[in-house]
């Protein structure tokens, strides 16, 4: 399927940084990161690539090396690598997540260490915030930070932590102990990767990709005082910051997708011939695609908003706004990923053609970076005022 063109909510510089990412994509394709995932490797020309074009830097400041966007250039990025059936997960984490989090709150020596090099692909910085008793509850982390003298020392435990071995830097969620009224509160804190006393064993996935997922045990590490991003006493508002482009990255991750399994399932639609005509002339494969499409062009809108509400600098706003584009496009890009199987039918499930495997893929965008039931419970109490269940 071609890039998506809307005149009416993009302007004609995304439609033709959609169109120019698309074609970068096309020259990589699934068979390319399905071949880098089987041999352990990881996407390293296409990273390079996109980051020579100014892809991976596109959202973060100019002044830093990068391109002066937002969230909602950089969203387009992944959705059009996706459709392209090559998504770079490292987007989400690195220039999404940690690059905006250090560009808005990061001292200007954390901007002047970091930011240039996550805007050219030289660097990149994971994100460490799940942990194995906390589930999708933040308020249970129980990674810690103390002060002692001059420094921070930080213990415990995350989990499904992307990319930590190509990653020069994980930025861990911990929480310190407020002075005034003894509670915890979350902080930020940059680990470069070798930090004495942080660890990391790979976790056995069964979902094969070229990104590893990692258990990380940090044990009494200690750090100096400026591995410390952004003010003491803003930290949800900091962490947050982060996990509402995670959201949004993670809907175009979903519609990409989407909408590579929808173009592999219409080719085919046009081409199968089982009677007398294409398959997709019978209504019982048309119908389902179309509604698929319409899926996928509905959660991309609320994508949208949600870009523009966030990089207008209107957090509430885009809390709400990402939290219902994830749900939609991991909604839209299970089905559109379900039904391109079903019109294959046993074809669907041929490593020929590269459906079978996205079946687990796209289930993970229900369940990360937060389940579908937390943005139900989120949308329900947040949004229409229903009294909170948990």
């Amino acid at each position: 399927m071609s890039p998506a063109t809307s005149t009416t909510v993009e302007t004609e510089e995304h439609r033709a940084l959609r169109a120019a990412v698309a074609a970068l994509g096309q020259r990589y394709g699934r068979e390319y990161l399905a071949r880098v995932a089987r041999e352990g490797g990881h996407p390293d020309e296409l990273w390079a690539d996109a980051a020579k074009l100014g892809y991976l830097g596109v959202s973060l400041p100019e002044e830093y090396g990068g391109g002066g966007g937002g969230i909602a250039e950089l969203s387009i990025v992944l959705e059009e690598l996706g459709a392209a059936g090559c998504p770079l997960l490292m987007m989400v984490v690195s220039p999404a997540i940690c690059g905006t989090v250090i560009s808005r709150f990061g001292t200007e020596a954390q901007k002047r260490a970091w930011l240039p090099g996550l805007a050219d692909g030289s660097r990149t910085m994971a994100f460490g915030i799940t942990e194995p008793d906390a589930g999708s509850n933040s308020h249970r982390i129980t990674t810690t930070a103390r002060r002692d003298g001059d420094e921070w020392v930080l213990t415990g435990r995350k989990v499904f932590i992307s990319g930590v071995d190509i990653a020069d830097a994980t930025l861990i969620v911990g929480r310190t102990e407020d002075a005034r009224t003894g509670s915890l509160k979350p902080c930020l804190f940059i680990v470069d990767r070798d930090t004495p006393g942080f660890s990391r064993s790979v976790i056995d996935m069964e979902l094969q990709a070229a990104e590893k997922q990692f258990e990380l045990v940090l044990d009494e590490v200690r750090l100096p005082a400026e591995a410390l991003v952004g003010d003491e006493d803003a930290g949800l508002l900091q962490l947050f910051a982060g996990l509402n482009p995670e959201r949004i990255m993670t809907a175009a991750f979903a519609i990409g997708m989407g909408r590579h399994a929808l173009a592999k399932a219409v080719d085919y639609a046009k081409t199968r011939q089982v009677w007398r005509e294409a398959i997709g002339a019978h209504q019982a494969i048309a119908h389902p695609l179309a509604a698929a499409h319409i899926d996928l062009e509905l959660a991309r809108l609320m994508m949208q908003k949600a870009a523009r509400l966030y990089d207008a600098g209107d957090d509430m706003g885009a809390g709400e706004a990402a939290n219902m584009a994830k749900y939609a496009a991991a909604e839209a890009c299970v089905k559109a990923v379900d039904q391109a199987v079903h019109t294959l039918g046993g074809n669907g499930l041929t490593r020929e053609y590269g459906l079978a495997s996205l079946i687990t893929a796209s289930r993970v965008s229900r369940i990360a970076p937060v389940s579908r039931e937390m943005i139900l419970n989120f949308v329900s109490h947040q949004t229409l005022g229903l009294p909170k269940s948990y």
